[in-house]
């Protein structure tokens, strides 16, 4: 497990990134998203939630209904053609982050 702070800081571009890959339905994101961590991030639905709700207030997430064979309809969200864009922007970010704290971890070793 990681840090909570870690993980809520990167809530939005996880989400982004699945949206960008297909619609999802709330409860299949926590669970794509624990899978593909193999366990290490295991967001609570108390987290996604709130972080969908803003995404979806800055326009970058929109959600419709389907209907299920079994059950009540489900809701459902997408990544907007804004949602893609700020995604570009935020991996690329992610990426130079990433880049910097590698180096500066690594020079503190030397």
């Amino acid at each position: 497990m990681f840090n909570r702070e870690l993980v809520k800081g990167s809530t939005s571009i996880l989400v982004l990134q699945l949206l960008n890959e297909r619609d999802m339905y709330g409860y299949e994101l926590v669970k794509e998203i624990e899978r593909r961590s193999d366990h290490h991030l295991q967001m609570k639905e108390g987290t996604l939630y709130p972080a969908l709700h803003k995404l979806e207030k800055q326009e970058y997430v929109e959600y419709y209904w389907e209907d299920q064979e079994k059950g009540p309809a489900r809701k459902y969200y997408r990544i907007t053609a804004h949602g893609i864009d700020i995604l570009a922007e935020r991996t690329s970010e992610w990426h130079r982050y990433v880049q910097v704290m590698n180096n500066l971890i690594e020079g503190s070793n030397s």
